[in-house]
């Protein structure tokens, strides 16, 4: 059971890739044109950690049947028929059950359920904000034409990536929320690895060039409902703005305010514990909090 808050970073950086492609501008980079700064959603990460988690054998709520995208109501018919609670007579406690129990993605991520008479939202208890550079990124200036495969036809499109970028998501895990989804603490483990180990099996044309980094993760203590916020807000970018940025040695991350903060707290007894996984690909850093080392790449054993 789940019985403190946290909040944690995670980093990564990508050269020559697209981190997210964006449907309405021909699947360029996710950009803030205007600051110059790349974006990636909480659904690209999300969606990298339950593809990741399908291939080690999990039951995945919102996926794919055979490949093909259906409706809600169809995955949950779906659902409610291999667990053998798809009679009417059968209560909705049951049915909840069958979704709850069996879905690793519903207990960390949530969803909101409005199918087959049953009209209830779980707030996922594990909430990721959108990543963002913590510097200006270039984009390629490519006119390379790609193929690209849609749900039942195929057509040509041009290719577009960024040079480079380091990039920074914040997250939350909500006690409260857990209890309502059934989030364990082996969920939240298995949550960690798979935010790290999900992309580097995603090496799609798009997402090579993708690497982790880096997650930290702050563990309050179980009396402390408080939150320091997005964690973000405590770590700098040092670059030169008159150079291009092409790889991590034009960047330097500083991480002292973070660890100040994190002080101010620990001296409050506002947090058990903080943990951190760091690549020793990443090296441009200084001012990192004292933090408990914990591996991320360990193996997640397998669904079934």
């Amino acid at each position: 059971m789940i019985v403190n808050n946290s909040e944690f970073l995670f980093l990564f950086e990508g050269t020559m890739t697209n981190p997210n492609g964006d449907p309405d501008q021909e699947n360029k980079p996710r950009m803030d044109y205007e600051t110059k700064t790349l974006l990636v959603s909480d659904v690209r990460r999300k969606r990298d950690c339950r593809d990741f988690l399908e291939e080690k054998g999990y039951d995945i709520f919102v996926a794919t049947m055979n490949g093909t995208k259906v409706t809600m109501d169809k995955k949950f018919d779906a659902v409610l028929k291999k667990y053998g609670v798809d009679g009417k007579d059968v209560p909705e406690d049951k049915k909840i059950d069958a979704i709850l129990d069996n879905h690793i993605d519903m207990r960390l991520f949530g969803s909101a359920m409005a199918v087959g008479g049953i009209t209830k939202t779980f707030t996922g208890p594990v909430q990721i904000s959108w990543g963002y550079s913590l510097h200006p990124v270039d984009l390629v200036k490519s006119s390379s034409i790609v193929t690209i495969m849609n749900d039942d036809s195929s057509t040509f499109g041009k290719m577009y990536k960024a040079h480079y970028a380091l990039i920074a998501h914040s997250g939350s895990v909500n006690k409260y929320a857990a209890k309502k989804t059934r989030m364990s603490q082996e969920d939240l483990s298995i949550f960690r690895k798979s935010l790290v180990q999900s992309m580097m099996n995603n090496l799609t044309h798009s997402k090579q060039g993708q690497i982790p980094l880096m997650y930290l993760e702050v563990i309050y203590d179980e009396n402390f409902d408080g939150y320091l916020g997005d964690l973000r807000r405590f770590i700098k970018a040092h670059y030169n703005p008159e150079t291009p940025i092409r790889s991590g040695n034009d960047i330097k991350v500083d991480f002292s305010a973070l660890s100040d903060e994190l002080n101010l707290l620990k001296k409050k007894g506002y947090i058990k514990d903080v943990i951190l996984w760091k690549s020793s690909q990443f090296t441009n850093v200084s001012g990192l909090p004292d933090a408990a080392s914990v591996d991320m790449l360990d193996q997640i054993k397998a669904g079934r």
